[in-house]
């Protein structure tokens, strides 16, 4: 290795370790992923509203199970709060959960979607707002009841999915809060409703945000889901650790290392540096492979030249009978047929195995007949056998449409 090549090779590992450090120092962007987690610090997480509950009310209690397998253990009287993107129960499971709340339990879910098995037990719609001048969802929070209502709406300031309730049943379902979608209109869209079922009562609410770190951390936001948790009261109440979009598990036996900032460039690095090297030292010491073209097969360029030059001269008596030929011997490879005697027998025979009908293999060999027999076929005669014998040669096995 001469002194230039020694010189450009410290100059690009420099570049590299110069990269890799401003990578590894640069500060991390702030997480916008939905969590929900009673663990997270993120701003969607929910640890803040989860230790602040906690503190009011200590009788709270992780599950971290199916809720189907832990309602058909020892479960006793409570409410059971479900906060996360999305919470859909399959059919066995919502089942199992409202017959719990119709023994004098409360279920309280907080979700953009409640599954359409929930949706239609209770009768409701659930529909998206968007807006179409500014394209922005920032939907104003208050409460119905005139001693949790504020005086002005808590605004959460981040774009968010505005989905209220289109359709509720007025007999059965209590409207609890609202939501002003659009700043221009004070149109108000119902996000918190309440229902009886048998002795025990459900909550549904449309904005998890709310319950979110950075929610609770601006300004006096606090006061929203502290009004909403009005209604629930204290005593015994069962957090879901299940249905959380930011459940963790390992997927992978790199999860510590690469969930460490530090030892994951370390990682990094280590990776690109033996790369690196295979790099170099392979081309330094291996020798280059010769590249061997395979043969070309010529048999097509051949046989169109040869049938070429038969078209100009105008042979096409042997043009046909060379097509026959080849005919037949498709016939013997594909069909197991002998066809030196191409008599009735024979044609009932090729026309079951190959799917054609018997008048139009009886017409197909009256025409190879025809043309064995006289020397003086024309261009046209030879298309016309050609194209006979190709249509012939495509069915093979394949039925026609009647």
């Amino acid at each position: 290795m001469n002194r230039t090549y020694k010189i450009a090779l410290a100059l690009f590992m420099l570049l590299v370790i110069s990269l890799v450090w401003l990578e590894s120092t640069e500060p991390e962007p702030i997480n916008w992923t939905p969590s929900y987690t009673n663990l997270d610090k993120i701003p969607l997480g929910a640890r803040i509203f989860f230790e602040s509950w906690n503190d009011i009310n200590p009788e709270i209690h992780e599950v971290e199970i199916p809720p189907y397998e832990f309602l058909n253990s020892d479960a006793q009287q409570g409410t059971y709060f479900f906060l996360n993107n999305s919470v859909g129960f399959d059919d066995n499971e919502l089942d199992r959960l409202l017959n719990w709340v119709s023994e004098g339990n409360r279920l309280f879910i907080s979700s953009y979607g409640f599954g359409e098995n929930l949706e239609d037990t209770l009768n409701l719609e659930l529909k998206s707002y968007i807006d179409t001048k500014g394209f922005t969802s920032r939907p104003k929070l208050n409460l119905v009841h005139p001693d949790l209502r504020f005086r002005n709406s808590i605004e959460f300031d981040q774009d968010l999915p505005a989905v209220y309730f289109s359709k509720i049943d007025t007999t059965n379902h209590m409207a609890l809060g609202s939501s002003q979608l659009d700043q221009d209109d004070p149109e108000e869209y119902l996000n918190f409703i309440k229902t009886d079922f048998g002795e025990g009562e459900i909550f549904l609410h449309t904005v998890p945000q709310a319950f979110s770190n950075y929610f609770l951390l601006k300004d006096e936001n606090y006061r929203y889901p502290e009004a909403v948790l009005a209604y629930l009261g204290t005593g015994q109440t069962y957090w879901d650790a299940y249905y959380k979009s930011g459940k963790s598990f390992f997927t992978s036996p790199l999860y510590i290392l690469l969930n460490n900032r530090p030892l994951k460039w370390a990682y990094y690095f280590m990776a690109i540096a033996a790369i690196l090297f295979v790099i170099f030292e392979g081309k330094r010491k291996q020798r280059a492979i010769p590249v061997v073209p395979p043969v070309t097969n010529k048999s097509v360029e051949f046989t169109e030249t040869i049938s070429s030059l038969y078209l100009e001269q105008k042979k096409y008596p042997e043009l046909g009978l060379k097509k026959i030929a080849l005919f037949q011997e498709f016939i013997r490879n594909q069909y197991r047929l002998e066809t030196s005697s191409p008599n009735s027998e024979f044609q009932r025979q090729l026309a079951a195995k190959s799917g054609n009908s018997m008048e139009e293999t009886k017409r197909l060999f009256e025409r190879i007949l025809n043309f064995q027999q006289s020397r003086t076929n024309s261009k046209q005669e030879f298309f016309e056998l050609s194209k006979s014998i190709n249509s012939f040669k495509s069915t093979n096995g394949k039925r026609r449409d009647p």
